[in-house]
Parts: structure tokens; sequence; C-alpha cells
């Protein structure tokens, strides 16, 4: 009767565990297909080439949700929503400064910063004098009345604030009075939208020097070379000096003016106000964020992460990606 009594004891655990492990299993099922429905996202265009493999891989793992891309300047981007009222469910800055500036308070309520970048001359073989330029005599060949450059828009994407500041970090570092003014007046014809609308004029042969994203020359497998860390834009223990240029750019409303401050290049992402899938838009963050999976990607092509760093917002992110920030210590 006892070894009949734990025979029945056994078999009662084993059920109880197989119904538990496929309730568990159900939920599992459950939770992943109830990740459906179409999902915006605005990106800065030198997110194109890792936003573009981290969404393929997110869909592969919840196959009921269609990931649609708008790539733009990061101030245009933010100004589809402010301005243009588009529905956006995940707005990535290449400067998280611009969501802090026009989209908090009113059309977002945080910030995470994720990736870091620098600022890199780009050129081809086609490009003119390529076999003598360097990090030493670069400024004085771009001046060459021969050789035609290209830039990003100031008030429509950072990389075009950056080659500004890049330009004045470059004058104090060289000691070459004038020499940012008259980097910046020449051949303005050649200023685009967004960054990665340089890479045609440069591919044709159109322009033959632009100022571009480290990352965004390495995944166009592209000709470039660094620059001193005084002028690149990446160093964040640089940052008192490159606070000391800076460049007036439209603000949120027409006719506003905003300062943006040279600082080390950090990327920001959030979720708007108005998304209209929240849920499946905190899922695709967290996956970008993670170290194994999004962020994995982003450093493969060139942008390191920066993930946890502090943000004066971190009281009002999700709690499910409080743990990819950190709070101010006041």
């Amino acid at each position: 009767m006892k070894t009949f009594s734990k025979l029945l004891l056994v078999l009662l655990v084993l059920i109880y565990a197989c119904n538990g492990s496929q309730k568990k299993s159900e939920t599992t099922s459950n939770d992943k297909d109830s990740l459906s429905g179409n999902l915006t996202i605005f990106h800065a265009g030198s997110l194109s080439v890792p936003m573009k493999e981290i969404a393929g891989e997110f869909m592969k793992e919840n196959p009921k949700v269609t990931i649609q891309m708008e790539s733009a300047g990061s101030v245009e981007c933010a100004r589809k929503i402010t301005e243009l009222k588009k529905p956006c469910d995940i707005m990535a800055s290449a400067d998280y400064k611009v969501i802090d500036k026009i989209l908090i308070p009113d059309f977002a309520d945080w910030n995470i910063k994720f990736a870091s970048n620098e600022m890199a001359i780009v050129y081809t073989d086609k490009s003119r004098r390529s076999s003598e330029i360097n990090k030493e005599n670069w400024y004085k060949i771009m001046l060459d009345k021969n050789i035609q450059i290209g830039r990003a828009d100031p008030n429509s994407d950072p990389c075009g604030y950056r080659a500004v500041l890049v330009s004045m970090l470059a004058e104090k570092y060289y000691k070459q009075v004038g020499l940012a003014n008259q980097i910046l007046k020449k051949d303005k014809g050649n200023i685009r939208p967004k960054e990665t609308d340089l890479l045609a004029l440069l591919e044709t042969g159109n322009v033959d020097y632009i100022f571009l994203y480290r990352s965004v020359a390495e995944q166009h497998k592209l000709k470039y070379f660094t620059l001193p860390d005084e002028i690149n834009l990446k160093k964040t223990a640089l940052n008192e000096l490159y606070n000391s240029v800076s460049i007036e750019i439209n603000g949120k409303k027409p006719g506003e003016k905003i300062t943006q401050k040279g600082e080390a290049m950090v990327y920001g992402i959030t979720i708007p106000k108005s998304s209209p899938n929240k849920k499946v838009a905190l899922a695709f963050v967290k996956f970008l964020l993670s170290k194994e999976k999004g962020m994995a990607i982003m450093e493969k092509l060139g942008q390191p992460s920066v993930i946890p760093s502090s943000t004066k917002s971190f009281d009002k992110i999700p709690e499910e990606l409080k743990q990819f920030a950190l709070k101010i210590n006041k």
C-alpha cells in the first residue's frame, strides 16, 4: 500500500509539472503571438544600415509585425512629429539632444542614449588629390578651387551642424584664423538634407570629399581618414573643448533658433506620446538596446554602445527599459 501511495504521488507530481510546462509554453507563445501590427520608425540616415538589419531580426522573432522605416535628418524626423503630426512609433536620432530640445516634453517623455560615432573625411579613388590627403593637410586640399566638397544641411541633420562644428574646431586646432568660414562658404550647392544623400554625389564623382560619420563610410566601404580627437567629436572627455564652439539652428517653431554647442556624438531613442502601437514599440526598443541583439548589430557596423548612460528623463522611462539607462545623481 505504501508503495502504491508513493507511485501515485510521483504520478501526480509528473502530471502537475507537465501541465505547468504546457501552460508556460502556451503563455510564452501567446505573448509572442500578441505582438502584431505595423510599427513606424523615423530614424537618422546614419542608422539606415543597422536599422534595416535589426528590423529584419526583430520580424523573424515576431512574424506578425510589419516594420516601416523612414530615414531623414534627425531634426527633420523630429519635425515630422511636431509639425506634420505624422504617425510614428519610434524616433531614433543621431543626436540625443534633438529629442531633448524638440520632442520633450510635449511630444515625448523620455530619451535613452544608446550609441556613439565620430566625424571623418570621406572620399573615393575618383576624388582628386586623394593620394596626398591626410589628417594634417585635408583642410588645405579641400580649399583648392578645383576640389568639390559636400556636407549636410545643419537645419535638417546633426551631421550638417557637426560638419560646421568640426570646421570651427579645426580652425582652433590648426591655428588658422578664418578657416571655418572659408570651408563653410565653399561649394554651398553641394549641401544636402541628410548625410546619406551625399553618398550619391560622392560615388558619381560630383564631389571629391564629404564630411560624414565614420560608421557610414565603413558600412558603404568608402575610403576615409579620421581626424584628431580634438576635432572629431568622438571623446566625451573632450566635451569642454567641443563646447567652446557652437552654431544656431532652427528651433521648434518657425523663426525660433536653438544654440547647438559642440559635444561628443551620442545617439538617442524614444517612443513618441502619440505612438499608435506602443506595445510593439516597447518590445522593439528593448530588442534594439539588448547587448546580445540589436546592440551587437550596432557594434558590428561601427557604432559603439554607450549603454547605460545617464539621462535627465530616467524617472519617465518605462520600467522594462530602465535597465538601459542611468539616473543622474543630483
